[in-house]
């Protein structure tokens, strides 16, 4: 079941955002965030961070039940922040990953 899709759409949908607007802050094609809603595999860290910054809502409210915003902490419920540090974890791994990736290209740029 898709449940980040569907919190992610009702939150847009709470907030009078549509999906062209979405999409285009996001930098993809309308149908292309239209299939995120659908299919949360497609989400990944550095989208979820996006997605969270437009909507104003803290990453932690994306993976509990309660209301956004609610809980204290700028809405980041202290039993979800081990979900927030992992994404960042996540995102700082890819980020050394596409270092790595450049560093590699360079060398064969180079030959």
């Amino acid at each position: 079941m898709n449940v980040i899709g569907q919190k992610i759409k009702r939150l847009r949908e709470e907030k009078g955002i549509t999906q062209e607007a979405m999409a285009v802050q996001l930098d993809v094609t309308q149908s292309n965030y239209g299939r995120l809603e659908k299919d949360d595999r497609r989400l990944n860290v550095v989208k979820l961070l996006k997605i969270a910054r437009i909507l104003d809502i803290s990453i932690s409210a994306l993976f509990n039940e309660t209301e956004a915003g609610s809980s204290e902490n700028g809405g980041m419920a202290h039993g979800n922040k081990e979900v927030y540090d992992i994404l960042v974890e996540s995102l700082r791994a890819e980020i050394q990953h596409l270092k790595e990736e450049i560093s590699f290209l360079r060398v064969i740029v180079k030959s």
